[in-house]
Parts: structure tokens; sequence; C-alpha cells
């Protein structure tokens, strides 16, 4: 993978880049990868955490699914009530 592919950074994202990709704290990337909503793996004798650019964006292109799919869940919920559209 070149470096312009991803960016400047290379296949796998440390917890501070997902962090700032995701623009959260990076012990809120920790929770995610930790409980494993977030797939990722361990590097090196530390285990350092690492998440693999494309999952990181297969994983926000779900969550924005599973936001549609709840939007349109509750736009569902209201068609059946009459009187909203008395």
């Amino acid at each position: 993978m070149s470096a312009d592919a991803g960016g400047g950074l290379g296949r796998f994202l440390t917890l501070a880049d997902t962090a700032e990709v995701l623009n959260i704290s990076a012990g809120q990337a920790y929770a995610l990868v930790r409980s494993g909503e977030l797939p990722a793996i361990k590097i090196g004798a530390h285990g350092q955490w690492r998440i693999e650019r494309d999952v990181l964006e297969a994983y926000i292109a779900a969550r924005y699914e599973e936001t549609r799919r709840a939007g349109l869940w509750h736009q569902a919920e209201f068609t059946n009530l009459p009187e909203l559209f008395a």
C-alpha cells in the first residue's frame, strides 16, 4: 500500500489515530476495542492495539447504516397514528 492510499498513514492505526478519525477520546476508542464493538489486534511484546484502516471504515459505514435504519424505523412507527394525520 502506498503512503498516499491512507492519507499518509499505513494500513494499521493506533488507538490515538482511531480516536482522531472518530473525533472521540483515546479512552473511548479503547472502550470500543475492549468491548469488541470495534475489531482490533494486539501487536508486539507490550500488546499495543492496532485497528486496520479498512475495518475502521467498515465500522463507520455500519454506524451510518444503523442510524439510517433507526430513522426509518422511527418514521414508520408514527405512520400508523391517525391522530397525526387527521
